[in-house]
């Protein structure tokens, strides 16, 4: 059969599947699981038609060539920063013009701080320039910058073991990689942590699973009664030479300087746009990635590539909604041996094609790097309506080969996920992990709803996070492709069943 043909034939599979079965009003369940599981085994057709038409369609690449043109345009986008201000104003646009409903802005209030110039030079036992990325919030030097002795620890242990030897100085943390979970407490209470043993200063070692002389930024907390003090990353190679330097009982004193400063308040936006559910429009599975990113490379990784993924899974199923008016009439005037075929299925033209029952909504986050903050004001005005939602979705670890799903949720609704999931066995991405949590999604999943991330290589995921490497240069665009695809079929597929997931 020739391409068009054997499209044509696979969306004829989609013709049961639009329709459905009552459900009751009150979200009770009703079937049993193996009623659903055969219920999900029935959106094969519908797996493969959203999977093609993301991997070897017309939307091929489409993910991939939207988020180039937004970061290509508008560069990184940090919070508070006009540049992040820019992009969600591109973003209403996009959306409004992708035929997407209820597209609208919510107001945020978000942190605004800037990096400024900044510099570290050491100056014993020789002169060497060093990379760093001062951490998100940190304060500044002083003009002529802070020119100290260094202590290098590996731990907050060695630190409050030596806590006597750290006074007046430049604490240097060469904390071991042990996973970014475990790792990334350094950055963020690093500076707290040091500055309560009266360190002037704190240079940590970049939280990253490989480094190419790349120092990677972030967000850091001050703690109320504990001054506050500048703040940094520095390479890997950096943090090792020093520490090694310490051993040998060599004397280390750096010289930096940081324009990092604070700002009022101001006004941002969590973006919102929706595929309206066709039966239950209230109930909700809501997709989601954030748009600010850190004042550094291109935030395409992160999470250039998990906002527009998300985008792309309602962008996917909008157009197969959109399928048959479009293409009806070429094939009755070019296909004639589908004749009779069209003939039986009359009532093509009539059928909404792929919409579920439920609604999908996308929200595209802003402030996720200071700590979920739009996110968070997200979930405290539509709480009120938590019984509503059936999934909350996040992609943030990366848009590399998807490897599958981390899901938080009940033993019931794990269960139905894995059969979501076997729906992707074509592409080899069906597993079900634990820990489905992330920044913008936790309070509902804390609050009982389901959540879900998409998983690939966190490896190399980590080695351009928060860097100047996060770039067009480090996503595929083919890759952002499976990840699109497996992002459609899930929210749809969840959004279309008969019955919500358990709680």
């Amino acid at each position: 059969m020739t391409p068009l043909i054997f499209l044509f034939v696979g969306m004829l599979h989609l013709l049961p599947l639009c329709s459905g079965r009552a459900v009751c009003k009150d979200v009770c369940h009703l079937k049993t699981f193996e009623q659903i599981k055969e219920e999900i085994a029935g959106y094969q057709d519908v797996a493969k038609a959203i999977v093609d038409l993301a991997v070897c369609g017309k939307a091929q690449n489409r993910s991939y060539e939207r988020l180039a043109l937004l970061v290509d345009t508008v560069g990184p986008r940090l919070t508070g920063s006009p540049n992040l201000e820019k992009a969600i104003q591109i973003m209403y646009q996009n959306l409004m013009d992708d035929g997407l409903k209820n597209v609208h802005l919510e107001p945020v209030k978000v942190p605004h701080w800037e990096r400024g110039q900044e510099s570290a030079v050491m100056l014993e036992p020789r002169n060497h320039s060093m990379a760093i990325l001062g951490l998100g919030s940190s304060v500044g030097t002083p003009p002529e910058g802070i020119t100290a002795e260094v202590l290098v620890v590996s731990s907050f242990d060695e630190l409050h073991r030596r806590a006597s030897e750290a006074r007046g100085k430049i604490v240097v943390y060469n904390q071991p990689y042990k996973g970014y979970g475990e790792s990334v407490q350094y950055r963020v209470q690093g500076a707290v942590e040091a500055a309560k043993v009266g360190a002037v200063a704190s240079l940590i070692k970049s939280v990253a699973s490989f480094s190419i002389y790349s120092p990677h930024t972030g967000i850091q907390y001050y703690q109320d009664g504990v001054p506050q003090i500048p703040t940094a990353c520095i390479t890997v190679e950096d943090a090792e030479m020093m520490a090694r330097m310490a051993s040998r009982g060599t004397k280390i004193v750096i010289q930096l300087k940081m324009e990092a400063k604070n700002y009022p308040d101001t006004e941002s936006f969590n973006t919102v746009a929706e595929i309206t559910g066709s039966k239950y429009p209230e109930q909700v599975v809501l997709v989601s990635g954030h748009l600010d990113s850190w004042d550094v490379g291109q935030g395409a990784l992160d999470d250039g590539s998990g906002a527009f993924v998300s985008w792309e899974a309602l962008s996917l199923i909008k157009d197969l909604g959109s399928f048959w008016p479009r293409w009806l009439s070429e094939w009755e005037a070019n296909c004639s041996s589908l004749t009779y075929l069209l003939q039986q299925n009359h009532k093509l033209r009539a059928r909404p094609g792929l919409r579920p029952k439920r609604t999908l909504r996308l929200v595209l986050w802003t402030a996720e790097e200071q700590g979920g903050i739009g996110s968070l004001q997200y979930y405290q005005q539509h709480k009120v309506n938590i019984s509503n939602f059936s999934l909350v979705m996040e992609s943030d670890l990366g848009n590399f080969m998807p490897t599958g799903l981390a899901f938080t949720g009940s033993d019931k609704a794990r269960a139905i996920m894995k059969e979501v999931m076997n729906l992707l066995q074509p592409i080899n991405t069906t597993q079900v992990f634990g820990d489905g949590e992330g920044v913008d999604i936790n309070y509902w999943i804390q609050a009982g709803v389901p959540g879900a991330s998409l998983l690939d290589d966190l490896k190399r995921y980590f080695s351009f996070h928060h860097s100047q490497g996060d770039t067009m240069t480090a996503l595929d665009p083919m890759q952002m492709n499976y990840s699109a695809a497996v992002w459609a079929v899930v929210s749809y597929v969840i959004a279309d069943l008969d019955e919500m997931l358990p709680r």
